[in-house]
């Protein structure tokens, strides 16, 4: 099960672990915080040429639906930290970013493809996995966020 809470954070940003945390820990721990919220979560990398596309739809996407219960996080798989910094100079990113060098959050969440996202409802459970970017895939993609963003359940 995902959840996400990361309200405290400047884009782009990199959500740092607490000493005793490993990622997975800490996005388990941010996504508890999320429950009553739609959550897309991303898992993108420097070499990804439709992550170029995804990042500013995803801006986009938390400025016209955050006021509705919409978060957004994103995992950044580079192994390198610069790579992923030179990345969001290119591409900002106004939500958060864990940084996963080793791939541990890919590898608990078994990720198929570059990139990838999870859509989270508001109980706090997966109801998709997508692999992929593009114009058709963003259609689909966003009005499976609007349905769920339009259920009764659970609204903030």
């Amino acid at each position: 099960m995902l959840v996400v809470a990361l309200s405290s954070f400047s884009p782009p940003s990199f959500a740092d672990s607490e000493p005793t945390l490993s990622v997975v820990e800490l996005l388990d721990k941010q996504l508890k915080n999320e429950v009553g919220k739609v959550v897309y979560v991303d898992f993108w990398a420097s070499w990804c040429i439709p992550c170029r596309a995804s990042l500013p739809w995803m801006n986009n996407l938390k400025a016209q639906y955050q006021a509705q219960g919409l978060t957004i996080l994103s995992i950044n798989l580079d192994h390198s930290r610069a790579l992923a910094d030179e990345f969001l100079l290119q591409n900002p990113a106004s939500f958060p970013v864990i940084y996963d060098p080793k791939g541990l959050i890919a590898r608990k969440y078994k990720l198929r493809g570059m990139p990838s996202s999870f859509i989270i409802n508001r109980q706090g459970q997966i109801v998709s996995v997508h692999v992929g970017f593009n114009q058709e895939k963003k259609v689909a993609y966003e009005k499976e966020l609007i349905a769920l963003l339009n259920s009764t359940a659970q609204k903030p």
